[in-house]
């Protein structure tokens, strides 16, 4: 799904938007055990209860493409007969309703989850009209024979409150309050199927995580019974090993700001171009950069090489799993440098008189512990 469709999805978790007319789910405590189910009516909920559970359902919707949301792809073989396949279709078809169907996925869920707190499994099913492009991109008709049916689970820590003072004006004296169990944001969860090109695809299914280093393989197995890309954090922790390993000592300062400009460069261009693809990083545009800093050409091949060992040769990885764009930053065993990216080229590395050193450009405006100092000549 496009950055562009999940939006129009998340757009209809609002009480007054939404079709959702009730929630199934289970309550498991920490041992795995389902504890209780409920069959709940939104209807039956107050008005600021129905919007807070819109709030979070809307965010297994939530993040970025790549990082938090991400791609489930089913083979044909799997949609034409699979057993996993097949529970989802009967959840989708029939609104939640099979109830062989809605206890399977529990069982599923609670055999490959693992938590330290009690958790909700929350679903909610909902079909629309999906309302016609109008002559404007940005505009949408609301007449459209094109029906969209999906379901949305949720995997929803349960908290307690810690205790607290409360003070009664009756009784004239401060007592803790009862402690409240409280429903937390989703952990993970999923959408079935997606929503591409504003059409059902049922080889598809979007799933969430909120933590971008656990890529909760087992759930993945239990649910889906396939392959996923490795987590954000440990794409980004191979990309870096590879930068390192293949380029030996020619990783210098320089070469990784190249690498961190390009990257960032590549992401506003796409923004500006406002395609509606995620932008993905291909092994030959890293090669390109480090090509151009003059990295030996026996260093790029051995990046090139780990790269499709790690990724694949055709592999596409979100530009954010590997540069933050935002920061850019600077570790010693004793110092950590903050740069605004923008400005990473007033940093540089240099020998002088056969010590390192990093070197920082500073004119005016110098502070230290918030005190203006000059810098002496």
């Amino acid at each position: 799904m496009t950055e562009k469709e999940t939006a129009e999805i998340r757009r209809r978790y609002r009480p007054d938007k939404t079709n959702i007319t009730s929630l199934r789910g289970c309550y498991v405590n920490e041992k795995g055990e389902i504890v209780s189910e409920f069959h709940q009516p939104l209807s039956s909920m107050q008005e600021q209860e129905r919007e807070n559970m819109m709030s979070l359902l809307k965010r297994t919707l939530s993040g970025a493409a790549g990082r938090n949301l991400i791609d489930i792809s089913f083979a044909t073989q799997q949609v034409a007969g699979s057993e996993e396949h097949s529970l989802l279709m009967k959840l989708r078809d029939s609104a939640l309703g099979d109830e062989e169907a809605v206890h399977l996925l529990f069982q599923k869920v609670t055999g490959a989850v693992s938590m330290e707190e009690d958790y909700l499994v929350l679903l909610a099913c909902e079909s629309f009209d999906v309302p016609r492009r109008g002559k404007s991109l940005d505009e949408l008709e609301e007449d459209s024979p094109e029906v969209f049916s999906y379901f949305i689970c949720s995997i929803c820590p349960v908290k307690a409150s810690k205790p607290v003072l409360s003070y009664s004006h009756a009784q004239k004296e401060f007592h803790n309050c009862n402690v409240n169990w409280l429903v937390s944001p989703p952990e993970l969860g999923f959408m079935f199927p997606t929503f591409d090109d504003r059409a059902a695809n049922i080889y598809s299914a979007l799933f969430y995580t909120r933590g971008i280093a656990d890529g909760h393989r087992e759930f993945i197995d239990a649910v889906f019974h396939t392959e996923i890309p490795m987590p954000a954090a440990e794409q980004k922790e191979t990309f870096d090993a590879i930068l390192v390993e293949a380029l030996d000592k020619e990783c210098s300062l320089e070469v990784i700001q190249a690498v961190h400009e390009q990257i960032s460069d590549m992401v506003e261009d796409h923004k500006s171009s406002k395609a509606e693809e995620p932008l993905t990083i291909s092994k030959q545009a890293v090669k390109n950069v480090l090509s151009s800093c003059g990295v030996d050409e026996e260093h790029v091949t051995a990046f090139e090489e780990k790269f499709d060992q790690q990724f694949g040769e055709d592999a596409g990885l979100p530009p954010q799993n590997l540069v933050n764009v935002k920061k850019f930053e600077l570790n010693t065993p004793d110092v950590t440098i903050q740069v605004r990216p923008e400005c990473r080229d007033l940093v540089e590395t240099r020998m002088i008189d056969g010590i390192k050193y990093i070197l920082i450009k500073a004119n005016e405006g110098v502070e230290v512990n918030g005190i203006d100092i000059h810098i002496l000549e």
